[in-house]
C-alpha cells in the first residue's frame, strides 16, 4: 500500500532532508534525481544532474538507474519518459507542478488552428510546426505526424532554418516571444511574423496577412519572463552605466533588444561565470537561478531584472515533503506519480525530438 502525503506535509525542511538523504542511499544507483536549474534550493541540492529539461532527460537516460525522479514540471518529466529506456521509471513529486506556458497551448487549440490554415493554405506543403520543449507530449506528436520538430532556447535558431527547407512557413508554439526574438535574429522582419490569437476565428488575422507571413506565432508567453519591464534595464544602465545585461529569449522583444546579450539558461551561467572579477550583470529570468549566481560568484555583482521577485510557482510546488513522500514509497517497493505518455503519443513526439537531435548535432 502507498504511503499517504499527508503524513509528509507537517515536516521541516531539516528533518525532510535527513530522510531524503537517507532513502537516496537506500536506492542507491536504482534512482537518479533531476533538479532544473529554476528549482528552489532545498530541493535543487538533493539533484544528481542539474541543467535545463532536455539537457536533463538525456543524461538520466544514460544512466543505469531505474527511476528518474524530475525535479520539474509535468512536460519535463513527459520527456523524460518519452526518451527513457524501457526499464526505467519516471517520477514527478507534485503532479500539480505544470507550466502556464504550456497549458496555454493544447492539442485541441492548436488542431483547430491546423485546420483554419489548410482552408487558406496547403498546410501540409506550406507550414512546419515547430513546438518548444515547454509544451505537452501530445503537442510534440502532432509536430511529428505534420512533419514538424521541437526546438529549445539553445538550438531555436538552427531548427527555423531547418524549418524553412521544409516549406515557406512555419507555426510556432507555445511562446511568442522566443520565436519573434529567434525570427528577428534571422532577419526575418516583424511584419513578417504574426501573432495567433488562439480565441478568435483564424487567429484574429486577415488571409492576407496570413499568405503575407512567414512565422505564425502563437500568443503564448511565460508568467516569470513576461514581467521584465525596458525600465528595468533602462534604471539599471542609469544607475551602473558599465553594467551588461543578459536575458532569456523567452523575454519580451522589447527587452531582449535592449540586453547586452540574449541566450538560454545554459548560455547565462556560461557568459556570467566566465566574466571577469568585477563584472556587472542585470539577469532577466527566474530568480531562484539568478540567486544562485550571485551565491556562486561573489566576485560578481549579480542584480535581478525585476524589482518585485517572481519565481516559477509550478516549479515551486516541488518541495521536500513531496520528494520525501516519493523517495520513501520506492524505498517501500511503491511507485508513486509516475509520469507515462501514451505509446503512439510517444512514438511521434519521439519523432519530432529527434529530428531537432539531427539538425542540433
Amino acid at each position: 500500500m502507498d504511503i499517504s502525503i499527508k503524513q509528509f506535509l507537517s515536516l521541516n525542511d531539516v528533518q525532510c532532508e535527513e530522510r531524503i538523504i537517507a532513502a537516496k542511499a537506500a536506492l542507491g544507483k536504482r534512482l537518479v534525481i533531476l533538479g532544473h536549474h529554476y528549482q528552489r534550493d532545498e530541493i535543487f541540492k538533493h539533484a544528481d544532474y542539474t541543467g535545463d529539461s532536455l539537457k536533463l532527460s538525456r543524461q538520466a537516460t544514460q544512466s543505469s538507474a531505474e527511476y528518474i525522479i524530475f525535479c520539474g514540471v509535468h512536460f519535463m518529466a513527459e520527456v523524460a519518459d518519452i526518451l527513457s529506456r524501457p526499464d526505467q521509471i519516471a517520477l514527478l513529486p507534485d503532479l500539480s507542478a505544470g507550466c502556464s506556458m504550456a497549458d496555454m497551448a493544447n492539442l485541441e487549440k492548436v488542431e483547430h488552428a491546423w485546420q483554419e490554415l489548410s482552408m487558406i493554405l496547403d498546410a501540409e506543403a506550406q507550414i512546419t510546426p515547430i513546438t518548444y520543449i515547454n509544451s505537452a507530449a501530445d503537442l510534440k506528436a502532432f509536430c511529428g505526424r505534420h512533419g514538424g520538430i521541437v526546438c529549445t532556447s539553445t538550438n531555436a535558431k538552427q531548427v527555423l532554418e531547418w524549418a524553412f527547407t521544409q516549406g515557406e512557413k512555419i507555426l510556432f508554439f507555445p511562446d511568442q516571444h522566443l520565436g519573434r526574438n529567434t525570427g528577428y535574429a534571422m532577419d526575418i522582419p516583424l511584419e513578417q511574423m504574426v501573432l495567433w490569437d488562439f480565441d478568435k476565428p483564424n487567429g484574429g488575422l486577415s488571409i492576407e496577412q496570413i499568405k503575407a507571413a512567414k512565422i505564425i506565432l502563437w500568443d503564448g508567453f511565460c508568467s516569470v519572463h513576461q514581467q521584465f519591464l525596458p525600465e528595468h534595464i533602462e534604471k539599471f544602465r542609469n544607475t551602473y552605466p558599465l553594467g551588461k545585461v543578459i536575458s532569456h529569449p523567452e523575454s519580451s522583444f522589447e527587452i531582449c533588444q535592449n540586453s547586452d546579450e540574449v541566450g538560454s539558461t545554459e548560455y547565462i551561467i556560461k557568459t556570467v561565470q566566465a566574466s571577469p572579477k568585477g563584472a556587472r550583470w542585470l539577469i532577466g529570468t527566474e530568480v531562484n537561478l539568478v540567486n544562485r549566481l550571485a551565491q556562486e560568484y561573489p566576485d560578481k555583482f549579480i542584480h535581478y531584472m525585476a524589482p518585485i521577485v517572481c519565481m516559477c510557482s509550478t516549479m515551486y510546488r516541488i518541495d521536500p515533503a513531496h520528494l520525501l513522500w516519493v523517495l520513501e514509497n520506492l524505498v517501500a517497493g511503491n511507485v508513486v506519480n509516475q509520469i507515462k505518455v501514451l505509446p503512439q503519443v510517444a512514438d511521434e513526439a519521439r519523432l519530432a525530438l529527434e529530428r531537432m537531435f539531427d539538425v542540433s548535432r
